[in-house]
């Protein structure tokens, strides 16, 4: 069983800035990837970023690459969101998910249909 706990989220102004946190606590330790999908206001979801901690192998949207990064404490068992830049279109609700049991991350847009995942946080960027 793995549990996702997320905080971080909040109210700014478009060019601000946030941390998303998201703790993890498991029963059984594995080899896992963890990764964030954001639910925004009348859109689909979106995979967002997701790391492998085992390796320190990272992805992210293209739309966030360059103002968004993804990652580890091992020694608080926290996967980090820094989000920079934040734009209107940034806001929505973001979630932690856990693929464990996995050699390697899977794509971005299967991370809303995993399992483990925890309540989300939301972040709302006004203009």
């Amino acid at each position: 069983q793995i549990h996702l706990a997320e905080s971080g989220g909040g109210s700014v102004q478009a060019g601000g800035s946030l941390r998303l946190s998201c703790v993890i606590s498991e029963s059984e330790p594995s080899n896992k990837c963890i990764g964030w999908f954001r639910q925004g206001p009348a859109k689909e979801s979106e995979g967002v970023a997701a790391i492998y901690p085992s390796y320190g192998t990272r992805s992210l949207r293209p739309s966030v690459a360059d103002r968004f990064t993804i990652s580890q404490d091992d020694a608080k068992n926290t996967i980090y969101l820094q989000m920079n830049n934040l734009k209107p279109e940034d806001s929505g609700v973001y979630v932690c998910v856990a693929v464990p049991w996995v050699p390697g991350c899977p794509a971005l847009a299967s991370l809303s249909t995993q399992r483990y995942r925890g309540q989300g946080t939301r972040v709302t960027v006004a203009s």
